[in-house]
Formats: structure tokens, sequence, C-alpha cells
């Protein structure tokens, strides 16, 4: 039998381009996904201050954020939508989260109810009963 020639050199290697290529594209899906996740949280709105509230860090869910803008419109993950699309969006939604889908709202201080009670309506036709509104906290006087 014949020991092949690269055996004999003592030279084995591994071709080290598809991890490379690999490793590449994990790192440009990650840069995308969290910047596309960081977006939706910081439109510019001059939410509402409240005196009290939970940190929304203590329950872990699944969560959606829709925007509210002073002129009336709203966005869900960056794309405006009607509400018939909005009303679907979050049925689908809380379905693939096992129905334990939270909304969170982050409206624009000087946004009418008229706004947010649409909005409002599509959770409660989606079968979203976990409703939260993004606030600052106000700072108290001393």
């Amino acid at each position: 039998m014949r020991v092949p020639r690269v055996l004999q050199s003592g030279s084995v290697g591994m071709n080290m381009t598809p991890m490379i290529d690999v490793v590449f594209l994990l790192i440009i899906f990650f840069l995308i996904s969290s910047h596309l996740a960081k977006r939706e949280h910081h439109a510019k709105l001059s939410l509402p201050e409240a005196q009290t509230g939970i940190p929304d860090e203590l329950v872990q869910r699944q969560t959606v954020t829709i925007n509210v803008f002073p002129d009336g419109t709203w966005q869900l993950a960056g794309q405006s939508l009607s509400l018939d699309q909005l009303a679907t969006a979050l049925a689908s939604r809380n379905k693939d989260a096992g129905g334990l889908l939270r909304v969170r709202i982050r409206t624009d201080r000087t946004a009418q109810y008229a706004v947010v009670a649409p909005i409002l309506k599509a959770c409660v036709q989606a079968k979203t009963t976990d409703v939260v509104f993004g606030v600052f906290e106000s700072k108290s006087p001393n």
C-alpha cells in the first residue's frame, strides 16, 4: 500500500476559508439584527412622565413595541401599518408567543387618546392582555 505524499512530508493542514466565511456571516447577521432591535426603541418621542410604575426589566416576556408619533401615525417594528395589518401582526406574534405576548406602547405625550384607542382595540382583537406604556420616571421634588 502506498502512503500519500502529504503524510510523508508531515504537513497536514485544514482549510480555514469556509469557517472564516461563516464567522463573517454571523457577525453581519448579529450587527444588522441588533441595529433593527435598537431602532424601534430609539424613535424620537417625548414620552409622558409617571409618578409610579413597575420597571419593565422585572418580567421577561416576548415584547413588541408600537411607537405612536405626534402626528397620529404609528409603527410596529419600524414599519407603518394600517389598523387591520396591526391587528393581524399582533395576533400572529401572540400565537407565536403562546398567548403571552407583551405589547409596549411608546407614545408621544402630545398624541391624543383617539390615536391610542385603536391600538388598544387591536390588542384586544389579537387576544393580547399584557399592554404596557413606555414612560419617563418623573423626578420627585426634594
